[in-house]
Formats: C-alpha cells, sequence, structure tokens
C-alpha cells in the first residue's frame, strides 16, 4: 500500500478529524490574507493592513462552520453565507478579510452530495446574492477584481461539486455492475452445473435401468430352462454376462464425468458396514473418545443398502460427540435386532441441553451448523438415510445432560428391497433430494 492510499484510507476512518483539519487550514488562510495588500506600489505587499477584532471574529465563526460541513452541509452553507453577507456589509475600508472564502467551500460540500438542478440553483444564488452584495454595498467599485473573484470562485465551486458527485455516482454504479455481473455469472454456473448433474442422472438411470432389465429377463429364462435345456440356459447366462458388463462400463464411463482430478479411476475398497464397526470404533478412541459397544447375536443378515446406512449413522454420530460433547465426554453404541428391524443407538454423556426442545432437528451438538459429513447437514443426512429406507430416526438431548440418537431400521422392505433387486427402478429419475452425506457412486 502506497502512502497516498494509507491517507486515503486513514481519512476515510476519521472523516471528522479531515474537516476539521480542513478548517483550522483555512482559518489560517484567511488570516494570512488578511494582512496582505492588493494594491502596492509593485505589487501585492505584506503588512500594509491588518484586520480588526471584528473581522477576525467572522473569520472564526466562518471556519468554525466548516467543521461540521459533512454532518450539516446545507445549514453550514447558510451560516458561512449570512458570515460573508456581514462582511461584506460592514467592511469599510479598502481592504476586505477574506470571509467569503468559506461559503466557496460550503456551496462545494452542498454540490458533491446533491443532485445537479439542486446544484446549479443553490449556486446561481448563492453567486448572484454574494456577487450583487460585493458590487452594490462594499467599498470597492463594481468592477474591483475583487468582487468578480467571488464571481468565479463560487461559480467554479459549484461546478466541481458537481464534477466530484458525478464521479462518485459514476464509479458507484461500475462497481455495483461489476457486482451484479459477477453474482449473475456465479448463478448462471450453478444453473448449468445443475442442469449437468440432472442430465448425467437421467442417463445414468436409462442405461442402468436398460440393460438391468434385459439382465433380470435373461436370469429369468436361465432359472426356466437350466434342467431340461442346459444349453440354451447357458446362452442366456452369456447375455446376462454381457449385460451386466455393458451396465458396469456405461456406469464407469457415467460416473467418471463426476471426478474430481485426482480421484481414484475406481473404488478401492468395498462400501463399509457393520462388519467393520470394531475398526470404526477404534478410530474414535485412538483420537481419544471412550466408546463402549454392545451387538445383540444373532439376526439376519442386513442387506447392502441398511448395513452401509447403519454404519454411516453411528460414523457421524461419534464424529458429532468428539466435536461438540466435550473432552471428557464418553459414548455408548448399541446396535440390536428387534423383530424385523435393527435398532442403532448411541449415546453421550456431555453438558446438558439447559434451555432447548426436547428434541430439534440439528441438534445441540451441532453448533453453527458444522459436522463433520454432511458439511452442515449431518444430521440431516443421517435422516435422509434412514428415510430412503423406510425407517425412523429420533435426535436430541437426553434428560440429565448428554446426545441420544436412535435410529431404527427395517430389515427387509420394499425400499430396501428395491435396492438390492435388479428388476426394479426408482421411481423417478429426477429427485431432486441430494445424495446425503458420505455417499459415493
Amino acid at each position: 500500500m502506497t502512502n497516498i492510499q494509507r491517507v486515503r484510507c486513514a481519512a476515510k476512518a476519521h472523516p471528522h478529524a479531515v474537516d476539521a483539519a480542513l478548517a483550522l487550514g483555512v482559518l489560517v488562510c484567511m488570516v494570512i490574507g488578511s494582512f496582505v495588500g492588493p494594491y502596492g506600489q509593485h505589487g501585492p505587499t505584506w503588512g500594509t493592513h491588518t484586520p480588526d477584532a471584528f473581522s477576525l471574529t467572522l473569520m472564526v465563526l466562518g471556519a468554525g462552520a466548516l467543521v461540521y460541513r459533512r454532518r450539516a452541509p446545507w445549514p453550514v452553507l447558510a451560516a458561512t453565507v449570512a458570515v460573508s453577507l456581514v462582511e461584506l456589509f460592514t467592511e469599510g475600508s479598502q481592504q476586505r478579510a477574506p470571509v467569503v472564502m468559506c461559503a466557496v467551500i460550503a456551496l462545494f460540500t452542498v454540490a458533491s452530495t446533491t443532485d445537479r438542478p439542486t446544484t446549479w440553483r443553490v449556486g446561481l444564488i448563492t453567486m448572484t446574492l454574494l456577487t450583487a452584495v460585493a458590487m452594490l454595498v462594499g467599498p470597492l467599485p463594481w468592477y474591483a477584481q475583487e468582487n468578480l473573484g467571488i464571481f468565479a470562485w463560487t461559480g467554479m465551486a459549484a461546478a466541481a461539486g458537481d464534477a466530484v458527485r458525478s464521479r462518485r455516482a459514476f464509479v458507484d454504479a461500475i462497481r455495483e455492475r461489476a457486482e451484479r455481473a459477477e453474482r449473475t455469472r456465479e448463478e448462471e454456473a450453478r444453473r448449468r452445473v445443475a442442469e449437468e448433474r440432472l442430465r448425467i442422472a437421467r442417463d445414468l438411470h436409462d442405461v442402468v435401468a436398460h440393460h438391468i432389465a434385459l439382465v433380470n429377463v435373461q436370469a429369468g429364462v436361465a432359472a426356466h430352462v437350466m434342467d431340461k435345456r442346459p444349453d440354451q440356459a447357458k446362452e442366456a447366462l452369456a447375455h446376462v454376462r454381457d449385460a451386466s458388463r455393458s451396465a458396469l462400463g456405461e456406469l464407469r464411463a457415467t460416473v467418471g464425468l463426476l471426478r474430481q482430478t485426482g480421484d481414484p479411476e475406481a473404488p478401492t475398497e468395498p462400501a463399509p458396514g457393520l462388519e467393520r464397526l470394531d475398526e470404526l470404533v477404534d478410530t474414535f478412541r485412538n483420537a481419544g473418545l471412550p466408546v463402549e459397544v454392545a451387538r445383540g447375536d444373532g439376526g439376519p443378515a442386513l442387506p447392502a443398502a441398511v448395513d452401509l446406512a447403519a454404519y454411516r449413522v453411528i460414523q457421524e454420530a461419534l464424529t458429532n460427540v468428539q466435536k461438540h460433547a466435550g473432552p471428557d465426554a464418553k459414548a455408548e453404541v448399541s446396535v440390536v435386532h428387534v423383530g424385523p428391524n435393527v435398532e442403532i443407538t448411541i449415546l453421550d454423556d456431555g453438558p446438558a441441553e439447559k434451555d432447548g426442545p426436547a428434541e430439534k432437528p440439528d441438534g445441540p451438538h451441532e453448533e453453527d451448523g458444522e459436522d463433520s459429513i454432511g458439511g452442515g447437514h449431518g444430521l440431516i443426512g443421517m435422516r435422509e438415510r434412514v428415510a430412503a429406507l423406510g425407517g425412523r430416526i429420533t435426535a436430541g438431548p437426553r434428560y440429565g445432560g448428554g446426545f441420544r440418537v436412535h435410529a431404527i431400521l427395517p430389515v427387509a422392505t420394499d425400499k430396501a428391497a428395491r435396492s438390492a433387486d435388479p428388476r426394479s427402478t426408482p421411481p423417478s429419475s429426477t429427485d431432486p433430494r441430494p445424495t446425503p452425506p458420505g455417499d459415493t457412486a
């Protein structure tokens, strides 16, 4: 930052101090000018005139009014014009105190803060009034250069103020247009991204649904003729293999459009499930969060979608405990099969929520919308996962302190079956719901 830029920043930060310094400078100039005689033998001479106390008082009043020129430009203009008129009416000698300088600066301030028609009306009135009084009442001849100087300086003050106001408005308009154009570009980019994602989703749905339908038909044929016509069954299985290979290729190509630079070309490990629960819990224990796990024995095997949802619910809940429950908090995880459902409970003993509802969508541990997996939407993502499988989830403070997350996932439902049954397709290819946090293609 240059010295000029530093001065400008300081002036914008302290406008009243700038006005006070300007008023002091104007006062010094008026006092010095009142000691100069303009009609010496060899030009202006110093010390030929000494201002009286009344003239000094008028100069102090005019300069003092300039301190408030930004806060009250119109009253300051009226005050400085009045002081100038008093000086013109009462000065009886051939030397005039330059009090009108205050009115010139006040007129410039008014012109720079109002519109152009008002500027020219006020400027014309001020210029005419001061010049006419100086010519008709002042001790000098009407054609004296001092009288013409009043006319010129007041006119230039109005013109300069209007030019400053016009330039300021022009700069503001350019800045506003640039900001609006930037917002428009960002909105257009987001709209195009959303349209492209929707198109890719539709293409992916159409391609995969077509090939899965073929696989379904051919698998049915193979099952029907397996015993009586094994050759035809082999041919049907060959068609199943080709269709599944084609579907995988199309899926890989379509999802590849969404990959970021540096992402692996193919997943390096299977989707996580409850079989990796111990590994997940160990990561939190190593990070300093004591976690106890209770798992029920037996029960049917979980479908892949239910298994993944259960894992993600536990992962997100423990992450929020670690981030928001305090350094001394402990957590308990329970996974139990109850009838046709699997129930998952995550408890912690963090600080109690004293003022708040018994249960709310984002929970007391999500301060300012933060969480690790969802970018501010972790509990919302858990609800999306569970709702997509036909389950239920509640999250809220516990009585006496801590937080509780309880999810009920159906082991076998129509929604869970659709996620694993290749014969079914999603109900709509344009589902607007965002992908829950943690899912990957």
